[in-house]
């Protein structure tokens, strides 16, 4: 593995690239999880991650790692990238996303309802709307399909864009 990931951690001496090999290879391990930050945020090819390690050990991995991204970057596109890959994994492997409940998925759903709606009225394409609030189109749309977890800086933005006043909760 090592050859492998130098390349995403050119900041390490031998000997540090030597011990980060060792890391990853223990998701047990206390630096784990700043290991792997470090990696996905540099690395934007899944082809790669599971050259390295298998898609059920990402899956068992990613919650704890994203858990920590979180606390060290409260925004970050290649974790929100991380995310939607995991997800996709999730389904395609028929298992529930840890720490997402029906609840919120209702929630997501409602929200993203009321922003379409509201883009649509104004007759703006997902394009356009991704222009103005400053993210990806494929991100608007997952938003609208409630597939999306937003930030509520996101959603205060896309509110003030699209001129809505209250979205209701229940």
């Amino acid at each position: 593995m090592n050859a492998r990931i130098a390349k995403y951690y050119w900041d390490l001496n031998k000997n540090a690239l030597k011990e980060t090999n060792k890391i990853l290879k223990n998701p047990e391990h206390p630096k784990f999880a700043t290991r792997m930050v470090t990696f996905l945020s540099r690395c934007d090819n899944a082809k790669e991650l599971f050259s390295l390690f298998s898609k059920q050990e990402f899956i068992d991995f990613w919650p704890k790692v994203r858990a920590y991204w979180l606390k060290v970057a409260r925004e970050s596109e290649f974790r929100d990238w991380w995310q939607t890959i995991y997800e996709q994994l999730l389904r395609q492997y028929g298992k529930e996303h840890k720490g997402i409940n029906n609840s919120q998925s209702a929630l997501a759903l409602n929200i993203g309802r009321v922003i379409k709606e509201a883009r649509v009225e104004k007759g703006l394409s997902q394009k356009e709307l991704a222009v103005l609030v400053n993210i990806r189109q494929p991100d608007i749309s997952k938003i609208e399909d409630g597939k999306k977890n937003i930030t509520l800086k996101t959603l205060s933005v896309l509110s003030r864009v699209l001129n809505i006043k209250k979205i209701d909760l229940d």
